[in-house]
């Protein structure tokens, strides 16, 4: 479609209509490219952002019926792989069986990135897994300088900083249950580092290959690995009433947030921008988690006032640490 406003301007300037009329063809034609692209660029992964906290608020309600974490990864990934598929539609280059290395090393990264993020639920609350995984923005800033695409800014260290600040904020629950946090802060950041590695790879690839091209095939390696695991999927537990609901209402929203957020980076490339809209997955994290535990029950019910507000105030540095590292490289 970015394409298709792009001809039409330039053939607005090649028909002979009336200078007035053309003028404002030309604007309305130049508007809806904004709109489109603001769309893209702000909307899709702020839609991500509550498609995937939503996601994992049902697949912990799951977990907690029985689901183990490989069974749900199993689902999600068969989700992604049957939802990418139409993402062919938008086009794109033939493809490059020469460069087949790229879609598997960003298909296992996937794949691991969400292994890391079921394992992170597992043994801690979605309040306090989800605003750990927005670091992975800062992860994006380090790797871009790393790989020299940019410089490192003194923001970016501050922003890692108050990244720190906002982790050790939100792990401060109280007594008891002290490895479980350590554990769930653990494979939370182990998942950040996957995905900002996917998204940089992404930015570079997709180009290539054109985004209708590129992020079908990582996913339908993704649904090749899937099958691998399973001989240690279990279904049991979907035998209870409203289980089997509950793996595939979070399966589909962990699938359609992956759509949004990868196919605006395949776009547009900017993974970095895109990343901080994302991040405030974390606040909602928070949010939504305790109030669907409030409504369903669970483990956020039953933490102090006290507890919540720090993780509140944890959740708000690290995305104010987010917003910093992006301010910073602009």
């Amino acid at each position: 479609m970015l394409g298709d406003l792009g001809t039409f301007a330039i053939v607005l300037k090649k028909c002979r209509l009336p200078e007035a009329k053309q003028r404002f063809l030309s604007v309305v034609s130049n508007a809806l490219f904004r709109v489109y692209s603001y769309f893209m660029h702000l909307i899709l992964p702020l839609l991500a952002s509550l498609l995937f906290v939503c996601g994992l608020i049902v697949i912990k309600r799951g977990g907690a019926a029985g689901v183990s974490p490989v069974t749900t990864l199993f689902c999600t990934n068969i989700a992604a792989a049957v939802a990418f598929s139409f993402v062919w539609f938008l086009g794109g280059e033939a493809i490059r069986w020469d460069l087949w290395w790229q879609p598997l090393i960003i298909a296992k990264l996937f794949v691991f990135g969400l292994a890391f993020t079921f394992l992170a639920l597992e043994r801690g609350d979605v309040s306090l897994a989800t605003p750990i995984f927005g670091v992975k923005v800062v992860f994006v800033a380090l790797l871009l300088t790393v790989s020299g695409e940019q410089q490192l800014p003194l923001q970016v260290w501050l922003a890692a900083a108050l990244a720190t600040l906002g982790i050790g904020l939100i792990q401060w629950t109280g007594k008891g249950h002290r490895h479980h946090v350590i554990f769930t802060i653990c494979f939370a950041l182990a998942a950040a580092a996957c995905y900002a590695t996917f998204d940089v790879l992404v930015q570079r690839g997709a180009p290539i290959w054109g985004a209708g091209r590129f992020l079908p095939v990582v996913y339908w390696i993704v649904g090749v690995a899937a099958l691998l695991l399973l001989p240690w999927v279990d279904f049991g537990p979907c035998k209870k009433q409203g289980v089997a609901g509950l793996l595939i209402a979070g399966s589909l929203l962990i699938a359609m947030q992956a759509i949004c957020i990868v196919v605006a980076v395949g776009l547009f490339g900017d993974a970095a921008r895109v990343n901080v809209v994302y991040a405030l997955r974390g606040l909602w994290g928070v949010a939504l988690a305790w109030l669907a535990a409030k409504i369903w029950g669970g483990a956020e019910a039953e933490h102090t006032r006290s507890t919540m507000l720090l993780r509140v105030v944890g959740a708000t540095i690290l995305t104010s640490a987010v917003i910093l590292a992006i301010v910073a490289g602009e």
